[in-house]
């Protein structure tokens, strides 16, 4: 009892830095959170991940896409930033080669746009 007491006390003393404020980054870039709604429906992500607010994005090969705006880290071991996002969406293979995630032939624009949608699922 007194360990798990100690562990706790720990934790609590370290800190958790939680998850990750997106705050307004599509202010700040000029995206369009609409424009990338409805690109995660042509792109079909749903067919692979769970995603809010996109009808019928069930998908359970991925993981699921709740509350990707507080999550530290994206793709098991990248920072959770507007860059990395992006980046990861535009084409995963350059940032983790053999990951299963493949590459759709996102434009920039569109993982800026699609970034933007996601950084709302707080």
């Amino acid at each position: 009892m007194w360990a798990a007491a100690a562990l706790f006390l720990a934790a609590a003393l370290c800190g958790c830095p939680g998850g990750q404020d997106a705050g307004p980054y599509a202010a700040a870039v000029g995206a369009k959170p609409a424009d990338g709604k409805r690109l995660i429906r042509v792109y079909r992500c749903g067919e692979c991940h769970t995603i809010p607010g996109i009808p019928g994005a069930q998908g359970v090969f991925g993981p699921p896409l709740n509350f990707i705006g507080r999550r530290a880290v994206i793709a098991g071991n990248f920072a959770n930033s507007p860059d990395n996002l992006e980046h990861w969406i535009e084409s995963p293979p350059t940032m983790k080669p053999g990951t299963a995630m493949p590459e759709l032939g996102v434009t920039s624009r569109q993982a800026r746009d699609i970034t933007s949608y996601l950084y709302t699922l707080q």
